[in-house]
């Protein structure tokens, strides 16, 4: 088994928000793959006392070891108890009702001698790759549903006040353990997996964004080069200013975790 993982900030004057992890149980024949995105809000409007790092860090530590203590639960009841834990722990000294409340995309992968387990949150990317090659992207599009004047404004989460009502709403995995039950999740037999990648999105615009390759070639960088290779690609694109800037930003948090099974 080879695991290869990288992180990198944005920009150097702002926290990396992004948190990444993997963990090999010691009975052997598993593991378990997180990365996270913390959801940066405007200036001033966190309702929270302790920011976006503090949370993906809990966040991302809860999901790490329940998924590999826990292997009797499933991965949604897993996103479930794992935000509600996290909640817990600053529930009485921040607002956990306020729509900037930290939050973050979750991508979680599981496996075993017999199966991958998988859950996407929001808009990070999970890749799967078969003995043969192919290359799967598993997404969850619903914040590229939103309307195109929400996105421009950096209001999607405004929309979460609604999501909860709405089939098609954009989620994130916050204070409301409900939204782990919105989650795109899945098993593939082990057998039918080689590798499997986590990518969060200052990541994925190698291939989302700046177009460089689709995601069979993604994972070719990553499993010839590494992790860090593929953000450093990404950051020779974002310096390049006639090239398309990401959603929201031109330098974004990036990271990556590659395993091969």
């Amino acid at each position: 088994m080879r695991i290869d993982l990288a992180s990198a900030p944005g920009t150097p004057e702002h926290p990396n928000e992004d948190w990444v992890s993997a963990a090999v149980p010691a009975s052997g024949g598993g593991g378990v793959l997180v990365a996270l995105d913390g959801v940066t809000p405007p200036r001033g409007e966190y309702g929270c006392v302790h920011g976006v790092p503090w949370f993906t860090a809990r966040l991302g530590g809860r999901l790490t070891e329940l998924s590999g203590s826990r292997r009797d639960m499933r991965l949604d009841l897993v996103l479930a108890q794992a935000i509600r834990d996290t909640a817990d722990a600053h529930r009485d000294s921040c607002d956990l009702s306020h729509i900037r409340t930290p939050q973050a995309t979750v991508v979680l992968v599981r496996w075993d001698e017999a199966y991958v387990e998988h859950l996407v949150l929001s808009d990070s990317v999970l890749l799967l790759q078969s003995p043969a090659g192919e290359v799967t992207a598993v997404l969850d599009g619903r914040l590229d549903r939103l309307p195109p004047e929400v996105l421009r404004s950096h209001a999607a989460t405004d929309a979460l006040r609604n999501a909860y009502e709405a089939e098609n709403g954009f989620y994130t995995a916050a204070a409301d353990p409900a939204a782990a039950g919105r989650a795109v999740t899945g098993r593939t037999p082990r057998e039918r997996v080689r590798a499997v990648a986590a990518l969060t999105d200052g990541a994925s615009r190698w291939t989302e964004t700046f177009r460089e390759g689709d995601w069979a070639d993604c994972m070719a960088v990553l499993r010839k080069e590494g992790a860090e290779s593929l953000i450093g690609r990404v950051r020779t694109l974002e310096s390049d200013p006639t090239r398309p800037p990401g959603r929201w930003k031109r330098h974004d948090d990036a990271s990556a975790v590659y395993a091969e099974l």
